[in-house]
């Protein structure tokens, strides 16, 4: 179906330094289309949206909406000319409301009175007209990962938006909000509204976009029909060859590595875990299942040291304590996979090879006597780089400059190069690719046949049921008992995940 078209971007070039971020990259979107910006992390999606929005200034080509060539470089004029753009990692003020997010930058200065009266009425009909329920005087903080998300859209929406950009959309949502997401995208293209949303997932790429453009090294290299392509020749285009994911082969488990029992964790009154008893042996992986807000974030914090059981007793190779110091973890051979790579997992002003040697620069070849051995941590930083892929990177890159998923591998690289005894790999593989995950997953089953003992914690179902030998579901704090891999598919877990097991102890 032939569509107006709304934005054009022509023969766009970024460059930082040496790195070609995008290469001559050209498209177009047309009125009500949704479509999908697929690539590898690195591929330079991101860069090209914030050329789009105004963020980063074009070394070549230029931008233009509705027949207008916008001025390079400036946010403003990209939102005058019925631009919005929502970020992979939010832009919220959490101490504020809802609605006072959405109006700021919406009011001019020196008004003697605002207009939140009109405001309100506005967000309210905007909320209701497009499905996106959110309490206009409710604080962010207070609300969930998917209403936040809301915020932001809405946001984009009140400043009157006719193309919607959204960068990793699903990044951290739960599978339901993805779906309930991309239902209300397709509702908004129905009335005109036109969608670019950057994506990795083939299988929602697959089910919501109109049609997908491929970056690959920062150009393009495929543009497809949705309807004339599937998701093995995505893959393929995407990473420039045959996605093959390991399998996971039967080998006996050795002794108990790290054991809970019956432990609790209370905060303001609410049991966050309620009398878990879990058990993860040498050479096995213990994979926990649950859907998002289930305990998995305290389940996160308690095996990687970050906070304590209020009762019931941890047992790590057969030192008991009701809680045991990131410290004494990662020097007695736990590597940490944590769930957020950005506020836990590294940080951004630092070099990568700062970031690479974080938690173990107390270890001879990197320092002695107070002083930092740079020359080796750089080695060793180069020996990660190769290793792990990670694009765009020198051990001297500021890692903030890395893309989601190439910050992921680095945190990945320098916890699996260590050979620990117990990693705790919490939503390891959360923002990569179908190439990342695929090498991610070969890494774990690497480790766990060196006879690695490993806590698998994740929303994936798929990589839950793949990599697991048993499987355990979260549910409101509470852990079913295990089942064996032999046991497991998709239904039973899933009917695990939804708290069935409960009914069945009960009675």
């Amino acid at each position: 179906m032939n569509r107006e078209t709304v934005l054009e971007l022509a023969h766009i070039s970024k460059h930082f330094g040496k790195l070609i971020a995008n290469d001559d990259i050209s498209l177009t979107l047309g009125k009500g289309e949704l479509l999908a910006l697929l690539g590898e992390n690195g591929a330079g999606k991101t860069t090209l949206m914030n050329v789009l929005f105004g963020h980063y200034t074009a070394d070549g080509g230029q931008v233009s909406a509705f027949g207008e060539i916008l001025p390079p470089g400036k946010p403003r004029a990209a939102i005058e000319a019925g631009i919005g753009m929502v970020h992979q990692h939010f832009t919220l003020a959490g101490n504020l409301t809802v609605l006072d997010n959405v109006m700021i930058g919406t009011e001019r200065l020196g008004l003697l009175r605002s207009g939140r009266k009109q405001a309100a009425a506005k967000l309210r009909g905007l909320s209701e007209r497009f499905g996106l329920q959110v309490e206009p005087d409710a604080f962010v903080a207070d609300l969930s990962v998917g209403e936040k998300q809301r915020v932001e859209i809405l946001k984009a929406l009140y400043r009157d938006a006719r193309i919607l950009i959204l960068d990793e959309p699903t990044a951290v949502l739960t599978q339901i909000e993805a779906e309930q997401l991309f239902q209300t995208l397709r509702g908004m293209t129905d009335t005109g509204l036109s969608v670019i949303f950057i994506s990795h997932k083939l299988a929602e790429v697959m089910a919501a976009s109109d049609r997908v453009v491929i970056l690959r090294g920062g150009r393009t290299v495929a543009e497809k029909r949705t309807s004339d392509t599937n998701r093995a020749e995505l893959a393929e285009l995407m990473v420039g060859r045959r996605v093959v994911r390991p399998v996971r082969t039967d080998q006996a488990p050795g002794r108990n590595i790290l054991s809970a029992s019956k432990v609790d964790i209370v905060e303001d009154g609410r049991k966050l875990l309620d009398g878990i008893d879990f058990t993860v042996r040498a050479g096995e992986i213990l994979g926990i299942i649950g859907v998002s807000g289930n305990g998995q974030a305290a389940l996160g914090q308690l095996t990687c040291g970050l906070r304590g059981a209020d009762t019931g007793a941890l047992v790590y190779d057969g030192n008991q304590a009701n809680g045991f110091s990131p410290r004494m973890l990662v020097t007695s051979g736990t590597g940490r996979i944590p769930e957020d790579r950005n506020t836990e997992g590294a940080i951004a002003e630092m070099a990568i090879w700062e970031n690479a040697v974080l938690e173990r620069i107390h270890e001879k070849r990197f320092s002695a006597y107070g002083f930092v051995n740079r020359a080796r941590c750089r080695d060793y930083a180069t020996e990660l780089i190769d290793r792990f892929d990670i694009r765009g990177a020198a051990p001297d890159t500021r890692t903030g400059l890395l893309s989601g998923g190439n910050m992921q591998k680095m945190i990945l690289g320098r916890n699996l190069a260590a050979s620990p005894k117990l990693i705790i790999a919490n939503q390891p593989t959360r923002g990569l690719d179908e190439g990342a995950i695929a090498a991610v997953h070969a890494e774990l089953l690497a480790a766990r046949k060196d006879g690695a003992a490993i806590l698998l914690i994740s929303e994936d179902l798929d990589e839950v049921l793949a990599l697991s030998d048993t499987i355990q579901a979260i549910f409101k704090g509470r852990l079913s008992a295990p089942l064996s891999a032999e046991d497991a598919d998709s239904r039973t877990v899933g009917l695990m995940m939804a708290g069935i097991w409960e009914a069945s102890h009960a009675a």
